[in-house]
C-alpha cells in the first residue's frame, strides 16, 4: 500500500517527449508514478514540424488546457485540411482539398461516392471533392472552424504552430502544473539489468539516472530503443523515396490568415506552405536519389520568389520507416525514435499521441506489467503501414506528364497487397467504401480520404471517353449541394476573427 512511485524517466525534449510527460503524468498522477525527463541542452529538436491531424485537439482536450491558453503563445492558427497543387495535369484536378471530416458530411458523402462511382464507369459527372465537403468551402473562404452557437453541428479541424515554442509550452505545463522533474543532462549510454530490460541512464559525467520504465524520445538517434535494446529498423524506401528536406520561413503575407496547409509539387517533391500568425512556414520534401540538396534549395527559393532574398535555409534528412517493436522489455519508442513517415499528411503527432494513449491502457491495464505489449506492438506496427500505404498512393497515382522523380513513383510497383486491393476496387468502378471496410483500414484513413485522394487527381476514364449519363441515374442535385454547403458556411466565423477570440 505504501509502494514508492513508479519511476518513468524519458529521454530526449522536444513535443513528442513532453507530450509523453504531460499524458503520464496526468494519468496516474505524483503518488503513483513520478516522471523525469532528461534532455541535452546542446541537442536541437527537428522542429519543423508545424501541422496536425484532429488528433492534437484530442490531447489538449485530454488535459484540459483551452486553445486560448497555448494557441496565441505558439503563433498557432486553425487548419481545416490540406491543399493539393499540381500532383495532377488533368485538366480540372490540378488542385483538391483533403477535407477533415464534420457533422455535416453524413449528407454529401453519399453522393460524392455514388458520382465518383459513375464517373469511373464511364458517366460525364460532376466528380471532383471540392465540390462536396464543408471543409473545403471553409478553408476557401478563409474561415474558422468553430461554427457559431445556433449552429450545433462539430467540425473536425487540426493547427498549425511553432513546433519549437509548443514544446516549450507543453515542457512548461509539465513541470509547472503537474510535477515532471525536468534534468538538462547528456546521456552517454544506458545501462542494461540482468533480464535486458533498461536499468539507468548514464550521462557524460557518470551520473546514473535510474527507471522502472524509459520512454525513448531521442530522435532519428534512437539511443534506446535501436542503439540500447537493439530492436531492428524497418525501411520504406522501396515505398517513399523522399530522405531529405529543406525548410525556409518567409514572412506573413497580407490578407486574410490562410486556414489550411497547401502542398505544392514540383520537380523533385513537394513543397508545404503553412500560415502561422506571424510567419509562413515553407519546406521543399524531396528525394536525395533525384535532386542534390543545393539544387533542392534552389528550386524552393525560386518557388518562393527569394533567389536573390538574404534568408537561411535549414536542411535536414529523414530516416522514414518504423522499428519493428514499439514497445521492447521496459521502453517505449515515439516520435522520430519511433518511426517516421515523410510529412505529407501531418501525421508525426498523431501517431505519438496515438501510441502514448495505447501504451498508457495497456500498461495501466496489467498494473504497470508487459503481458499487453505484443498486441500493442501489433496495433501500432499496423497503424504505420495503414498510413504508409495511403502516403504511397499520392505518390503511384499522381498523374503529372513529365519528370524522372514522378515518373518513378507512378510506375513504383513496392506496393502492399492493401494498397492494390484499394486501386483495383477504384478502376474496377467497384465501391470503394466497401473495400476500405472490408480491409480493415477505416480507421487510418476513411473511405472519405481514399475517394478524395483519388478523385482529387482525376483518376477518371479520359474526358472524351465519357458518355452523357442515363435519365434515371439517381445522381445528385449539385445546385442543391452548393446552397447546403453555402448556407452552412454562413454559419463560421473568419479565421482572423476566431483567433482574435483568443488572445
Amino acid at each position: 500500500m505504501n509502494r514508492p512511485p513508479h519511476r518513468f524517466v524519458i529521454l530526449g525534449g522536444g513535443t513528442a517527449g513532453w507530450m509523453a510527460a504531460c499524458l503520464i503524468a496526468r494519468r496516474w498522477g505524483p503518488a503513483i508514478a513520478s516522471v523525469t525527463l532528461v534532455e541535452s541542452p546542446e541537442i536541437g529538436i527537428v522542429g519543423v514540424g508545424e501541422g496536425s491531424t484532429p488528433q492534437l485537439k484530442a490531447f489538449f482536450d485530454a488535459l484540459d488546457i483551452a486553445e486560448a491558453e497555448w494557441m496565441p503563445r505558439c503563433n498557432a492558427t486553425f487548419k481545416n485540411g490540406i491543399r493539393f497543387r499540381n500532383w495532377s495535369d488533368v485538366p480540372g484536378y490540378g488542385s483538391y482539398f483533403h477535407p477533415f471530416q464534420s457533422d455535416l458530411d453524413v449528407h454529401t458523402a453519399p453522393a460524392f461516392f455514388f458520382h465518383t462511382r459513375a464517373r469511373r464507369t464511364g458517366r460525364d459527372v460532376c466528380a471532383h471533392p471540392d465540390r462536396f465537403f464543408l471543409s473545403a468551402r471553409l478553408a476557401e473562404a478563409r474561415l474558422g472552424p468553430k461554427p457559431t452557437e445556433n449552429f450545433p453541428f462539430d467540425v473536425s479541424y487540426g493547427y498549425h504552430f511553432d513546433a519549437q515554442l509548443l514544446g516549450e509550452f507543453l515542457r512548461d505545463h509539465a513541470t509547472g502544473k503537474l510535477g515532471v522533474t525536468h534534468l538538462p543532462r547528456k546521456v552517454e549510454t544506458a545501462r542494461r539489468a540482468d533480464q535486458g530490460e533498461l536499468a539507468a541512464l548514464i550521462t557524460d559525467e557518470g551520473e546514473e539516472i535510474a527507471g522502472d520504465f524509459f520512454v525513448d524520445a531521442s530522435g532519428f538517434r534512437s539511443a534506446l530503443i535501436q542503439q540500447a535494446l537493439g530492436e531492428p529498423f524497418e525501411s520504406f524506401a522501396d515505398n517513399l523515396f523522399n530522405d531529405a528536406a529543406v525548410a525556409m520561413p518567409t514572412p506573413r503575407g497580407t490578407g486574410a490568415t490562410g486556414c489550411e496547409t497547401v502542398s505544392t509539387a514540383l520537380d523533385s517533391g513537394w513543397v508545404w506552405q503553412i500560415p502561422l500568425t506571424n510567419r509562413t512556414g515553407n519546406g521543399y520534401v524531396y528525394s536525395s536519389g533525384f535532386a542534390s540538396a543545393d539544387a533542392a534549395e534552389t528550386e524552393l527559393r525560386r518557388h518562393l520568389g527569394l533567389l536573390d532574398a538574404d534568408i537561411s535555409a535549414r536542411h535536414l534528412r529523414m530516416k522514414v520507416g518504423q522499428v519493428r517493436r514499439t514497445w521492447v522489455h521496459n521502453c517505449l519508442a515515439i516520435g522520430l525514435a519511433q518511426g517516421f513517415i515523410e510529412p505529407l499528411e501531418a501525421t508525426a503527432l498523431h501517431i505519438v499521441h496515438a501510441t502514448l494513449v495505447d501504451f498508457i491502457e495497456a500498461y495501466d491495464a496489467d498494473h504497470f506489467g508487459c503481458a499487453h505489449a505484443d498486441h500493442f506492438n501489433a496495433a501500432i506496427h499496423a497503424r504505420y503501414e495503414g498510413i504508409r500505404d495511403y502516403i504511397v498512393c499520392h505518390y503511384r497515382m499522381n498523374r503529372r506528364s513529365g519528370g524522372e522523380y514522378w515518373r518513378a513513383n507512378a510506375e513504383n510497383q513496392h506496393l502492399s497487397s492493401r494498397l492494390k486491393a484499394v486501386m483495383t476496387a477504384w478502376f474496377r468502378g467497384e465501391e470503394l467504401d466497401a473495400e476500405v471496410d472490408r480491409l480493415g483500414i477505416q480507421n487510418y484513413y476513411s473511405a472519405i480520404s481514399w475517394h478524395c485522394l483519388l478523385a482529387g487527381y482525376g483518376q477518371y476514364p479520359d474526358a472524351a471517353m465519357l458518355r452523357v449519363p442515363e435519365a434515371d441515374l439517381p445522381l445528385a442535385d449539385m445546385a442543391r449541394i452548393d446552397r447546403f454547403l453555402s448556407g452552412c458556411v454562413m454559419n463560421f466565423p473568419g479565421h482572423d476573427q476566431l483567433l482574435a477570440h483568443l488572445q
